[in-house]
């Protein structure tokens, strides 16, 4: 999405060429194909440890981290090693998405008019506020010392990223739709009546 709208706000006349049916085939098989492969690779090398205790993990979901601590071995390469596919396939498109929403700014700081300038950061706010809770959870869950990881506090974290956002992505996505703006105030306006 943040390609999307920085071809949108950025090279708005070349827009249907640019972000033809195939260019976004192409880019929905890159991140389906990246993400099958990352994460085969990662349940391959947890399948290779050996287990014991009960098997019960402190989450609320079967996460990586979680269960490569159920292992009866050392699994302190398998750590490092998950870390840096974290660093790799969490901060690369976060930097991505910024560097895109980085050309955006430009581009609408140098929009002549001021509706000009509001339509294009209306076009990308609630794709900002999305990306913005997703990746500040995910990174937070993913990219910190091993010894700031607590159970609760990695719970609570993979639970605002994988139900709180995708839960409120439609609240957010849907905000931007004028009669439900409209539908929004009414019943604020009738509820202080």
């Amino acid at each position: 999405m943040a390609y999307d709208r920085f071809v949108a706000i950025c090279y708005p006349l070349h827009y249907t060429l640019v972000m033809s049916p195939p260019v976004c085939l192409k880019l929905a098989a890159a991140s389906w194909t990246t993400g099958i492969v990352v994460e085969s690779a990662q349940i391959t090398s947890i399948f290779i440890l050996p287990f014991c205790g009960t098997g019960k993990i402190q989450h609320f979901f079967c996460d990586v981290m979680p269960v490569v601590k159920l292992a009866c071995v050392d699994t302190s390469h398998h750590e490092i090693v998950f870390f840096i596919v974290s660093v790799l396939f969490i901060m690369s498109p976060c930097l991505l998405i910024l560097g895109s929403y980085m050309r955006i700014l430009v581009a609408i700081v140098r929009t002549p008019s001021a509706a000009g300038r509001r339509k294009a950061f209306s076009t990308c706010s609630s794709h900002i506020l999305v990306v913005s809770l997703f990746y500040g959870t995910a990174l937070f869950t993913y990219l910190q010392p091993k010894s700031a990881h607590t159970a609760e506090t990695d719970k609570v974290t993979a639970l605002m990223y994988t139900v709180v956002t995708p839960a409120l992505n439609p609240v957010i996505y849907t905000l931007r739709n004028k009669d439900v703006k409209e539908a929004f105030y009414r019943v604020i306006q009738t509820s202080h009546l």
